[in-house]
């Protein structure tokens, strides 16, 4: 679904991202792991059009999506929730949502797909009327995600959905995006929980000082996960 094609990022002379190349199979979700600037959020947004590569070519469904704007790239199926969560915090929970499903085609099923992130997501519907700014961050978390997904989205790149948050949220996170996995919902993960990320996945990869360390099969890596992987985060 994804192709990502020996891709190199600068950041002015800053080569941030060097010849990386992966692919997200559709239906799989694939986890994206290394130590904080390790390069992981720059390919995330090299994906969804928020920066341009210096080489390389990013595929989404087998078209080039190179010089595309992120409007333009969630509009062909791919949504990004960033680490930030980017929420408009003066708005309440109903009109972030609402905002998230501007992109919908048909627009008679807002209503609809409102219901199904309410199913999905209890406390929505219980903070609706509420501002987003007042919530906690787990409760932000799922709001951000919710709106991803008022875009009826094909895939999702999700930057960092646990750091920061308390461990129940944690959990409930984890509970949210295994529930997408089991809806076949296509997911590239960026995650500093290593074993979290693992239990979730098919396939990883490691960035570390943007190159790529190391990749394979969440099913070859032993039950520590952490010891695993603990020479690409020091």
């Amino acid at each position: 679904m994804l192709l990502v094609e020996n891709i190199t990022v600068f950041y002015g002379k800053v080569r941030a991202l060097e010849d990386i190349s992966l692919q997200v199979p559709e239906g799989s979700v694939v986890s994206l792991l290394g130590a904080n600037g390790a390069g992981k959020t720059t390919l995330l947004n090299a994906a969804s059009g928020f920066i341009s590569p210096a080489k390389g070519e990013v595929k989404y469904l087998g078209r080039p999506i190179g010089g595309k704007h992120a409007y333009e790239i969630v509009k062909l199926g791919m949504a990004q929730v960033s680490q930030q969560r980017d929420l408009f915090a003066d708005l309440t929970v109903l009109e972030n949502l609402k905002l998230g499903g501007t992109l919908l085609r048909d627009k008679t099923r807002l209503p609809g797909k409102l219901e199904e992130i309410y199913e999905d997501f209890a406390i929505l519907r219980e903070r609706r009327h509420q501002k987003a700014g007042t919530m906690s961050g787990g409760e932000q978390q799922m709001l951000a995600i919710g709106r991803a997904l008022m875009s009826e989205p094909r895939m999702l790149l999700l930057d960092e959905p646990t750091t920061g948050l308390a461990p129940i949220y944690v959990e409930r996170i984890k509970e949210l995006l295994a529930g997408l996995k089991r809806k076949n919902m296509t997911m590239l993960l960026v995650e500093q929980n290593a074993p979290m990320a693992v239990a979730l996945s098919d396939y990883f990869f490691v960035l570390r000082n943007g190159r790529l360390a190391a990749e394979g099969p969440t099913s070859t890596i032993p039950p520590d996960a952490g010891a695993f992987f603990h020479k690409y985060y020091i």
